[in-house]
């Protein structure tokens, strides 16, 4: 089963067997949608669904990810560039492409051929890219900065944490990982921590993402610690680029163009608003907790 497995991937990732989800960020001063993020779906034809967290591994396993990245490098910056509304975009970059590829050379010649506004595009980059060969990856982001992209630092908390590397690149965002949003709410630690970021992507003029926000209850203790924005079940599900047809079209076609911050879209989206605070007591919960 394991080598027909790796034969399927192969054949998916050649014969273009791959779809694309997109999920909605949101800022959470407005309510409305700002952007999404691309996420590689793959679903087999007899296994069904396959986690990315399984197929991803085993793409860099086989030597597929230069082929994958670029499918979805285009997909996102194709489909971004269609949009009457003008979202952002974020797309990850991982270890494997930053390292064994011409990233600055594929991205400038993708953004070229799709005619991407190139502030549109964000690059979501791991704290794991840091650990080795610092120089050679801080020379790349650089490059990658001077094409007028934006840089984030996915998943902040769970790899390799050091402030060193604020010292020698300006990022432009932090996501900070789910697992401390998960905890937020019950975890002293979690909240403490989730608020030292927050402060830290103030002072030094970085936006601040919260991942994985599913309750009202987060979302409200998020915006008291003043984050930027939201990305989670909360906000919307991955889901094909249709389902949001309403956000990224203009409002002279017929479709939304409040860019999520109507009634009807805010109903469809589940998006936070100070209401949160009729499901919990917020002066207490943020005693209790600071």
């Amino acid at each position: 089963m394991g080598r027909q497995i790796e034969d399927d991937l192969r054949d998916a990732v050649l014969a273009g067997g791959l779809h694309a989800h997109f999920q909605p960020i949101a800022c959470l001063r407005t309510g409305g949608i700002t952007g999404f993020e691309i996420l590689c779906r793959w679903r087999h034809p007899k296994l069904g669904e396959i986690e990315p967290a399984f197929f991803i591994p085993m793409a860099e396993r086989l030597d597929l990810i230069p082929m994958l990245g670029e499918w979805v490098l285009r997909r996102a910056c194709e489909e971004a560039a269609g949009w009457q509304q003008p979202l952002k975009v974020s797309v990850n970059l991982s270890p494997y492409q930053m390292e064994r590829t011409d990233i600055v050379s594929l991205i400038e010649e993708v953004l070229s051929d799709t005619g991407l506004d190139p502030n549109r595009l964000d690059l979501e980059v791991t704290e794991n890219v840091m650990i080795e060969n610092t120089d050679k990856t801080i020379e790349t982001l650089r490059r990658l900065k001077g094409l007028g992209v934006r840089i984030a630092v996915d998943d902040f908390g769970t790899g390799y944490s050091s402030l060193g590397y604020f010292l020698h690149f300006p990022f432009d965002k932090v996501k900070i990982d789910q697992s401390f949003i998960r905890a937020i709410t019950e975890s002293r630690e979690a909240y403490a921590i989730v608020k030292a970021v927050v402060a830290l992507g103030s002072g030094l003029g970085m936006l601040i993402i919260a991942e994985g926000v599913e309750t009202e209850e987060q979302a409200y203790l998020l915006s008291e610690l003043g984050c930027d924005k939201l990305q989670g079940y909360l906000i919307g599900r991955p889901a094909p680029i249709e389902d949001y047809h309403h956000l990224v079209s203009d409002h002279r076609s017929g479709s939304h163009g409040c860019l999520g911050k109507c009634g009807a879209c805010l109903e469809l989206l589940r998006v936070p608003t100070t209401a949160a605070a009729r499901y919990l007591s917020p002066a207490a919960k943020l005693r209790d907790l600071a």
